[in-house]
C-alpha cells in the first residue's frame, strides 16, 4: 500500500493568525491498526478473511452514496454486525471512506483524529442553502472581478493556518438531540459558534469559467462547503462547492481505495445483492 509521503508542507501563516513557534503537523501515521489486515485495491477481500476478528477497509465512495450505505453493504457481504467508518462523507462527495469491522473498530477512533486531505471545486458567483450542490441557488453575485492572483492572496491571508469556521447548517452537528440538517430543511436557523480548525495547507490548482479548484490538507472538523462560502465571500461575490473529492486521511490514500463494484464481484460473484447508484 502506497502512503502519502510524509514532508512537511512549506507553509506561511495567515496574517494575524500566526504564534511564536507554531509548528504545522505533518500527516499523521495512524499506528495502531497495522495488526489487522487491510483490504485495498492491492489486496481485495478473498473468501475465508475472519472479517470479525477485525479488517480495515480503504474504500471509493460512490458519489450519492451515504458513508452509511457503505458501511450496511459491508455488513451484508461480511456477516459482521460491528462495522463503522472513520469519517463521514457528504452524500455528493466521492473518494477515500476507512471503514473497520469487528475489533479493528477500536481504530476508528484515532483515524476521526487523523489529519484528511481534499481536491474540491468552488463555483463562484452563486451561492446555496447548504453551501454546495445538494440544494438550488438562492443567491447571485458577479464575479468578473476576480483574478487568479487576487485567489491566491487570499487563500494566504485567511485560508492557511489556524482558521475559525461556523458550521454550516446543513450539517450533522446536534442541537437538542437532533441534527441541524433537519433545522435547516424547515428553514429554521439555529445560532451555530464558530469553531477553530487548521488549514495546514491550501493549494490553488486552477481557476477557470468561475471555477476554483483547491487542494487542501487541513485538519478534523474541517468543512469545505464553509471555505467555499468563505473564500466567495472573501472575494467579494459568493461561493457554492460543486464537487469534493477525499484524496487521503493520515498515510492512507484514495488510490488504494477498493470500487464498490470490486467488493461485489469478490464477495458477492453470483450477485445476490443489487445495487443502483
Amino acid at each position: 500500500m502506497s502512503t502519502v509521503p510524509p514532508t512537511k508542507s512549506e507553509i506561511t501563516p495567515a496574517a494575524g493568525k500566526s504564534a511564536p513557534g507554531l509548528v504545522y503537523p505533518e500527516i499523521r501515521s495512524v499506528n495502531d491498526i497495522t495488526e489487522f489486515p487491510m483490504i485495498s485495491a492491492g489486496n481485495p477481500p478473498q473468501p475465508g478473511i475472519d472479517f470479525l476478528s477485525g479488517t480495515v477497509w480503504l474504500v471509493n465512495k460512490p458519489a450519492k452514496w451515504t458513508s452509511f450505505r457503505v458501511v450496511g453493504l459491508l455488513r451484508k457481504l461480511t456477516g459482521v454486525k460491528k462495522v463503522g467508518h472513520a469519517g463521514t462523507l457528504d452524500p455528493l462527495a466521492t473518494g477515500l471512506l476507512v471503514v473497520c469491522t469487528g475489533r479493528a473498530t477500536k481504530a476508528i477512533t484515532n483515524l476521526i483524529g487523523a489529519d484528511k486531505r481534499y481536491e474540491c471545486e468552488i463555483r463562484l458567483g452563486e451561492s446555496t442553502p447548504s453551501y454546495d450542490s445538494e440544494t438550488l441557488p438562492d443567491a447571485t453575485s458577479p464575479f468578473n472581478h476576480v483574478t487568479e492572483e487576487q485567489i491566491r492572496q487570499i487563500i494566504k491571508d485567511y485560508f492557511t493556518g489556524p482558521v475559525f469556521q461556523v458550521p454550516p447548517m446543513y450539517s450533522a452537528i446536534k442541537h437538542k438531540g437532533q441534527p441541524l440538517y433537519k433545522y435547516a430543511r424547515k428553514g429554521e436557523e439555529i445560532s451555530r459558534p464558530a469553531r477553530e480548525v487548521h488549514l495546514y495547507e491550501t493549494r490553488l490548482t486552477g481557476y477557470e469559467h468561475g471555477i476554483v479548484s483547491l487542494d487542501i490538507h487541513c485538519s478534523k472538523g474541517t468543512y469545505i462547503r464553509t471555505i467555499a462560502d468563505d473564500l466567495g465571500k472573501k472575494l467579494g461575490t459568493l461561493g457554492t462547492l460543486v464537487s469534493l473529492r477525499r484524496t487521503a486521511i493520515g498515510t492512507f490514500r484514495s488510490d488504494d481505495a477498493l470500487e464498490v463494484e470490486t467488493i461485489l464481484s469478490k464477495l458477492d460473484p453470483d450477485g445476490n445483492y443489487t445495487i443502483s447508484r
